[in-house]
């Protein structure tokens, strides 16, 4: 079982009169920066103008630029994009790490596959809440917080885990607990679950659903719904008690033809397919794939997901949430007017 650590473990004093940059201010930036101003820690943000700048002089910052916010700061949080983090990196953090000062980032990927190489006198760590920064945020502010992966890559001080544990807790992540892992198990767990069934898998499964039904001739709208729009059904009852659970939910044949039906869409060869795509990870060929796609500037990555915005799917959902009243009202005027 993995280790996990609670708010009574952590000192709360690990960072007092320490300075904290948060670079960047995004989903997570935002969330970690607002959470530790919260816990009346000293916090900087550091960013370059566009498209959070706005949000964050909303939010009460005086902003930095990535540069200013790193010099002098104890604790330099690394919350911009992954692709973005070796320039920020290089150009404006590297000149003002400070000796046995901190860098911490919220996924392991730059640090893990070396586009990002720090000195050796200072502590290399993670905090990775396990929740998007809108939730991170939401929990906190209601006294909760959600459940953080904690990893110390290099103790240079002698003090990182302390200091670590410490910014969980600031960001409420002690509260439901923190487990214990390395860069390597949180990075390359990550980007299989992202591949092989959060977003590459669950997405061609029901594409390839949606299509198996449309091609059967039945109508597009019938296959939405049975492909698409029930899946939050599902997922939330997972989500909420596991796969137990949701079976205690569904009908006596929904659940048999789980049972008999399943592992012949998921067989030997789906789960072949998942081994060599954990391989890539593990060898680290997706992450030159990625980063080498990026230097070329993405021509793969925009095809691929102009191919899927066009997906037939797309249209039949945009017309058929038009009518769905309990989505986000601001989701459904932006439906509408599409």
């Amino acid at each position: 079982m993995a280790k996990m650590f609670w708010e009574q473990d952590a000192n709360p004093r690990a960072l007092e009169g320490k300075r904290i940059a948060v670079i960047g201010y995004g989903s997570q930036g935002r969330a970690h920066a607002l959470n530790l101003r919260d816990r009346k820690l000293d916090v900087v943000v550091g960013l370059r103008r566009g498209n959070s700048w706005q949000q964050a002089e909303q939010d009460g910052w005086k902003l930095l630029s990535p540069a200013d916010a790193a010099k002098g700061a104890d604790v330099i949080v690394m919350l911009a994009p992954d692709m973005a983090q070796p320039a920020i990196y290089k150009n404006d953090v590297a000149p003002n790490l400070k000796a046995g000062g901190m860098l911490l980032f919220s996924h392991g990927f730059n640090i893990h596959y070396g586009q990002i190489a720090p000195p050796a006198n200072i502590d290399i760590t993670m905090v990775a809440p396990k929740g998007p920064g809108n939730l991170v945020r939401r929990q906190f502010e209601a006294g909760r917080g959600v459940p953080c992966l904690l990893a110390v890559h290099q103790d240079a001080s002698g003090h990182a885990f302390d200091r670590t544990l410490s910014y969980a807790n600031a960001i409420g992540g002690t509260r439901p607990g923190v487990i214990q892992t390395t860069f390597a198990e949180e990075t390359e767990t990550d980007l299989f679950g992202e591949q092989a069934v959060l977003c590459g898998g669950a997405r061609a499964l029901i594409q390839a659903g949606w299509e198996t039904l449309v091609q059967a001739g039945y109508q597009p709208e019938s296959a939405y719904f049975e492909c698409l729009h029930e899946l939050k059904l599902i997922v939330d009852l997972i989500y909420e008690g596991g796969i137990a659970e949701m079976h205690k939910f569904v009908s006596e044949t929904a659940k048999y033809g789980d049972l008999t039906r399943g592992n012949r869409v998921i067989d030997e060869r789906v789960r072949e397919s998942m081994k060599k795509i954990l391989e890539e990870i593990q060898t680290g060929q997706f992450a030159r794939e990625w980063v080498l796609e990026n230097q070329a500037g993405r021509p793969q990555y925009a095809k691929l997901l102009e191919r899927d915005r066009n997906h037939p799917i797309e249209k039949v959902g945009q017309e058929l949430r038009k009518q769905m009243a309990w989505l986000k009202p601001e989701a459904v005027a932006a439906q509408a007017k599409k």
